[in-house]
């Protein structure tokens, strides 16, 4: 296949929208009727980003064959609607090892190994590897021109272009153009700056995508003509927006996609049609109504500064929900530890409609985000659990309604007497060889669904879920080490956990995926990572029953008994103890 190959740069400053850029390309194109795949090269030394820490680079995206990804790949998905394999994440890390594999089993066969050319090799043969099946193929390099760390991938794309032909490739560099507050005007030397690093490595672009607060004028669009030597036609504004998918939108205002189809001397394959787009587009700014809702973390903080990017999935599967259902959500961050150092604020989550608990790892927030799950139940405000969402309900169910005293997960207390929570022998032998990266249970697996459940039924109104053999099944993807220990669900299901969902495992062991309490308006937690499987054009049943449960709190108001408030007071006393 004469695959076409668009390459996305940044320039200037990182997190400038080259994701969304990407995405963006790619959802245009796939409208003119064209097959696409969209890659993403991080420069980084790790092999993939598994081990990195979630507030410095943001969170963790799971691909549907196991792969532990920049979140950019959760962009690209969101967008264009379809699976991307881990192929499709291109890192320094995988290349070296490759390379250094090969020469330790003698396949160079004596060759003096060199980063030209057997680098370079590698890079273009996993570039090509990942755009093999694809019509076009949009490479987003991360990092900015003029990183060091950069340069190999340059070299390596500027190769390939003279291998396959410059009427083949396309360069387009986001850039940003700043307006200091001190000045009021927009500049553009820092632009010029970024074509001119771009310039060295050989590579000119063929658009300009500029971000900045507002639209560039004519006059910035000269300057920028001038030093780039790109006609104004192929400088394309992107400002500020509201709304993240309004970019495709946006440029085809500008008409991006057929400026592009030019460029290849492609044809449009059919017509655009961007209606149901743009109503989901309009029912996010304007929703019919709003509801309160508190996602209680820990993720948030690096240094001075907050940071959501740790929970972007579960942030757009809201979105998607809200944009099919016309709600829209007030979403406040909260610090699970706030409710460790100051246990009475957790009556702050009676103003909310919902309470999301997401996942995580380690000790740091659990007994916070475990008095979280314990308000929600207790005062039946709408709850969604993810991953260690599921496995802390469980911890509070166990505590509070099992009288299992100090039952916990050995995540966090290896001696505990009750361990509801905890590792299969597995992978307790994986952490004993301080084998971490890509060990956990990762990627999709089926799970079989209690046909009555209100889990099964919110899957089936959605028409994700399938019969196999007789079963009700669906499939979602995990990132977890820790399962719910089976030796106790007989005593759970006893005093009215319903455990709605089960992944067998090859050697019989039911391991559960979904729990959910009958008698509350909405209580529900997953194992699995839903927020990964959210589309704009298809959110996931779990969020839109959630959102559809935060009206129904919201309008109904419903009362509070009081022997459930006596027995979260007598929980709280014994919290602050």
């Amino acid at each position: 296949m004469n695959t076409r190959f668009i390459v996305v740069a940044g320039g200037v400053i990182s997190g400038v929208g080259k994701g969304v850029t990407t995405a963006s390309l790619g959802k245009i194109l796939q409208e003119y009727g064209y097959q696409v795949t969209l890659i993403k090269i991080d420069p980084y030394i790790n092999y993939d980003a598994g081990t990195l820490r979630p507030t410095e680079h943001g969170e963790v995206w799971v691909t549907q064959d196991g792969g532990e990804i920049d979140q950019d790949l959760g962009t690209y998905e969101r967008f264009i609607n379809i699976d991307i394999p881990k192929k499709n994440n291109i890192t320094t890390g995988q290349i070296y090892k490759a390379v250094i594999d090969r020469e330790r089993m003698g396949q160079y066969l004596g060759q003096t190994v060199q980063f030209i050319p057997h680098i370079l090799d590698e890079i273009k043969h996993r570039i090509l590897q990942a755009a093999a099946d694809a019509e076009i193929a949009i490479i987003e390099l991360g990092g900015t021109v003029g990183d060091y760390e950069n340069t190999p991938f340059l070299f390596a794309l500027k190769a390939l272009e003279r291998e396959i032909g410059a009427e083949r490739v396309a360069y387009c560099l986001v850039t940003y153009l700043p307006i200091p507050d001190h000045t009021k005007e927009m500049k553009t030397k820092p632009t010029q700056q970024a074509i001119r690093l771009m310039g060295q490595e050989g590579v000119w672009p063929d658009f300009i995508i500029c971000r900045a607060k507002q639209l560039l004028d004519e006059a910035r669009k000269k300057k920028i003509e001038c030093s780039a030597s790109v006609s104004t036609d192929h400088i394309i504004c992107a400002p500020d927006i509201e709304v993240i998918y309004q970019m495709p939108l946006l440029f085809e205002e500008q008409l991006l996609g057929q400026k592009i189809l030019r460029h290849f001397k492609l044809p449009r394959k059919k017509e655009p049609n961007w209606q149901r787009w743009q109503e989901q587009v309009d029912a996010i700014k304007k929703p019919q109504r709003k509801v309160k809702i508190a996602i209680v973390g820990k993720y948030l903080e690096h240094g001075d500064y907050n940071i959501t990017d740790s929970y972007i999935s579960i942030y757009q599967a809201l979105i998607h929900a809200g944009s099919h259902e016309n709600i829209g959500f007030d979403i406040e961050w909260i610090n699970a530890t706030q409710f460790e150092q100051h246990p009475h604020e957790i009556e702050s989550l009676s103003r909310f409609d919902g309470i999301i608990v997401p996942g995580g790892f380690g000790a740091v927030g659990v007994e916070g985000k475990i008095a979280a799950i314990n308000y929600a139940r207790i005062h039946q405000i709408p709850f969604l659990g993810l991953c260690y969402g599921l496995q802390l309900a469980i911890v509070e169910f166990a505590r509070n309604m099992c009288d299992l005293s100090g039952a916990h997960t050995t995540e966090v207390d290896t001696t505990t007497c009750h361990p509801v929570v905890t590792l299969l022998p597995l992978q307790q032998q994986l952490l004993h060889d301080r084998s971490y990266g890509g060990t956990m249970r990762l990627g999709a697996y089926k799970a079989v669904l209690e046909p009555t459940s209100h889990v099964a039924k919110l899957y089936m109104r959605q028409g994700t879920a399938t019969y196999e053999d007789g079963r009700l099944v669906i499939t979602e993807r995990h990132r977890n080490r820790y399962e719910v220990n089976p030796d106790y669900l007989l005593l759970l299901q006893k005093q009215g956990l319903l455990f709605s969902g089960f992944y067998k495992r090859e050697d019989g062991t039911d391991l559960v995926e979904f729990i959910e309490l009958e008698h509350h308006p909405f209580f529900i937690a997953t194992q699995a990572h839903p927020e990964f499987s959210s589309r704009f054009e298809q959110a996931h049943p779990l969020f839109v029953g959630f959102a559809q449960a935060c009206v129904q709190q919201q309008v109904s108001h419903i009362p509070i008994n009081k022997p459930l408030v006596d027995q979260q007071a007598a929980y709280f006393a014994q919290m602050t103890l």
